[in-house]
């Protein structure tokens, strides 16, 4: 029976012996894995988790996190995975927001959280390391495949990260997907470098329990930290950001004689791959396919570019992914002739349920499909808010965002939330971030300031950004100019200041 809910699909897994994860040197078998979800997942009904409940998770990728994830779910409740790097108030919002009433965390998250926390009385905070299983299970919480499984927080345009909802549908759909177009198999030996709290990177666990294949978890510090892990546990997939390509490429010596025969499968997403990028991949990885891919959080993944396309169309996002539908609306609400820009409206199985708590939002995001198929009932389609263009084979070209969301290292960042924080040093009257164009970042933060007088040198700034906020939403570099260019109606003319840099660096 196809599984309908996420922890299903351990279920069908591999054998009890079969090894489903690998961290450091430690392996849990499927065998294991289901044993510690089922009593992780008591462990949570105990404390009272209803169905529907939030269960936050604040863990380094590890074992653990895996467990938590499938335990959340098997519990009837619905994860809400927070990225390790974060730091205690966006914790303190992600946890709020959400309406959390645990946190699987451990004893080192938890110091460093400092408290930041204790206002929130209702959430009841649980080691992820210790328990065991309780004498008699209770009766499992109910949930429909239609209903919520998890919410993947990412930044809004308000300054503040918003939640994602997840249905158990669409995470499935994205499983099947997935390993259908990458004919992912059971003997794959996958290495996971990106977050859980990315839905790119919870992927790549889902597709390997659905498949019974095994995932090797690793946080890598260096470029080599990965060469090294591909070739000990014969890696045959590994999926990344341009970052990640960028470093290996750049700052992994030993690439060059590293015996990574096995490596069959490369997939990026998360921004595009600069094409001297691809050449040295292939240069160092001959025998490797390279899949590049387009999606977004709202929708999962949108479109992909078999390997064989890429000397054909370099600047293409690819095609639609399978069971999906790939519509192009102009501006004046007509479907785009091929050539045509317009508006990346997704149809398909993985769109998801809208922003958590934020109707309004959902309702900008998740629009009434402007030209549903013959026959179909009424439904609601993604609008992405990327222009892109289609051409007469069904290919796509991403032109740019129609709003001002900066994509970088794969993670989608808010200028509003880098701007309070530049502004909260007191070093600035005014400050306004942009995103700017990267071959290794997707695009890199940039942020242009008005200073205040007497104001601290750039160095002192960064270093008290770097204690506010995450790695990823540091700018890169803090122009200083006299005044900031305004619009008509005395707003920040962020056009005006993308376009004059990035026109200066060409």
């Amino acid at each position: 029976m196809a599984p309908t809910l996420l922890h299903h699909l351990l279920d069908g897994a591999g054998a009890d012996d079969h090894p489903a994860v690998i961290e450091g040197t430690d392996t849990l078998t499927y065998g294991a894995f289901r044993a510690r979800v089922a009593a992780l997942a008591e462990r949570l009904r105990r404390l009272g988790l209803r169905p529907g409940d939030r269960v936050a998770i604040l863990l380094p990728k590890s074992i653990r996190e895996c467990v938590a994830i499938f335990a959340a779910s098997a519990a009837g409740g619905v994860f809400v995975p927070i990225h390790p790097s974060l730091r205690p108030r966006q914790v303190h919002h992600i946890v709020a927001d959400s309406g959390a009433r645990v946190l699987l965390t451990d004893a080192g998250h938890a110091a460093g959280l400092d408290g930041a926390l204790d206002d929130l009385s209702d959430l009841r905070v649980l080691d992820a390391e210790t328990g065991g299983e309780a004498e008699a299970p209770l009766t499992p919480g109910e949930a429909a495949p239609e209903g919520l499984a998890a919410i993947l927080y990412t930044s809004g345009s308000t300054g503040l990260p918003k939640g994602v909802m997840l249905s158990h549908a669409n995470l499935i759909a994205g499983t099947r997907i997935v390993r259908t177009y990458l004919g992912i198999g059971p003997e794959e030996r996958i290495l996971s470098v990106l977050p859980f709290s990315f839905d790119y990177g919870l992927n790549q666990l889902l597709t390997s329990v659905e498949q019974g294949a095994r995932i090797v978890l690793l946080t890598p510090r260096l470029g080599d930290d990965v060469v090294r892990a591909l070739e000990t546990h014969r890696i045959t997939v590994l999926a990344g950001v341009p970052t990640l390509w960028t470093l290996l490429t750049r700052a992994a010596p030993h690439l060059a004689t590293a015996d990574l025969s096995a490596l069959r499968l490369v997939t990026n997403s998360g921004g595009s791959l600069a094409l001297p990028t691809i050449a040295r991949l292939r240069a160092r990885l001959p025998h490797t396919r390279i899949v590049l891919m387009y999606g977004l959080t709202e929708a999962f993944r949108s479109t992909y570019l078999p390997p064989d396309e890429i000397d054909r169309r370099p600047d293409s996002i690819g095609r639609a992914i399978p069971e999906t539908d790939i519509v192009i609306v102009t501006a004046e609400g007509r479907r785009a002739k091929p050539g045509e820009p317009g508006i990346l409206h997704h149809r398909g199985p993985t769109v998801s349920l809208g922003y958590w708590k934020r109707p309004e939002d959902t309702a900008r995001v998740l629009v009434p499909d402007p030209f549903p198929p013959p026959g179909a009932a009424p439904g609601l389609v993604c609008r992405s808010g990327d222009l892109v263009v289609e051409d007469a084979e069904g290919y796509f070209r991403f032109i740019g965002r129609e709003d001002t969301m900066i994509k970088t290292q794969g993670f989608r960042v808010s200028p509003t939330e880098v701007e309070a924080a530049l502004m909260e040093t007191g070093a600035f009257r005014a400050a306004a971030v942009i995103g700017l164009p990267d071959p290794s970042l997707g695009q890199r933060i940039h942020a242009v300031t008005v200073p205040a007088e007497g104001a601290p040198g750039t160095a002192d700034v960064l270093q008290s950004l770097r204690k506010a906020l995450a790695p990823h939403l540091v700018p890169r570099t803090i122009e200083a100019v006299p005044t900031l260019p305004t619009t008509p109606n005395g707003k920040v003319d962020y056009k005006r200041l993308t376009a004059e840099r990035a026109a200066a660096e060409i």
